[in-house]
């Protein structure tokens, strides 16, 4: 998949913006900063996973959020990787699904078969398009190697593979000062809650042709 933002000529919403500024302000409160800290340690290496099932998660997180070239990449693995250590999980799962670790680690190795038996290899050494390919035929319930074990491709798509990752990627800060979001705001918290309304330790949006103001206001915020 495409960085539609690169794609379609989009400049930064958020010129300036960075919510790590916010550190020590009154924002965030001792245990906010504690959980945004670990999440910046994430380690780029696996503790949960193996290194080869590591690699094929890398190059799903990829396909599902390409990231652009000009900043550091959030490490989604590493993200995805420590909430199944720690054990954390919904408190729930659909029917067809097993427990989130382990279907994980049948999605992954199903994947990397389906890849095998259609390219001669595994999922992380494919083409960027054949992966691609071969998600989209996940999504749509297409795949059918024994690795699946009965579990659905597509429900394992929509419900772990697709979610997970997205909710790994912007559950990190670099994600928040992408799309202008403050943190959770403990124990400030958000005050002007109308329409398009915005408390003054909020990112200001870039509007055509008034790009120096919000460059201007987002390198005050606290």
């Amino acid at each position: 998949m495409l960085d539609r933002k690169r794609q379609l000529g989009v400049a930064d919403p958020y010129p300036g913006y960075d919510v790590l500024a916010k550190w020590q302000g009154p924002s965030w409160n001792a245990k906010t900063r504690e959980v945004i800290a670990a999440r910046l340690k994430a380690a780029d290496k696996p503790e949960f996973f193996t290194m080869d099932e590591f690699d094929i998660l890398t190059a799903i997180a990829e396909c599902i959020v390409p990231q652009a070239a000009s900043r550091l990449p959030i490490p989604v693995a590493a993200l995805l990787d420590s909430k199944l250590r720690t054990g954390a999980t919904d408190g729930y799962r659909p029917a067809g699904l097993p427990r989130e670790d382990d279907a994980w680690r049948r999605g992954i190795k199903a994947l990397d078969a389906e890849a095998r038996a259609r390219h001669g290899c595994g999922f992380a050494a494919i083409a960027v398009s054949d992966r691609d390919d071969l998600l989209r035929s996940c999504e749509a319930g297409e795949l059918r190697s024994p690795a699946w074990e009965g579990m659905p491709p597509q429900t394992f798509f929509k419900h772990r593979l697709l979610r997970d990752i997205v909710l790994a990627y912007y559950s990190h800060p670099a994600a928040w000062s992408e799309v202008g979001w403050g943190g959770p705001a403990s124990p400030r918290g958000y005050v002007r809650l109308d329409f398009n309304d915005r408390d003054p330790w909020e990112a200001a949006e870039a509007k055509p042709g008034r790009e120096a103001d919000a460059l201007r206001i987002n390198r005050n915020v606290r």
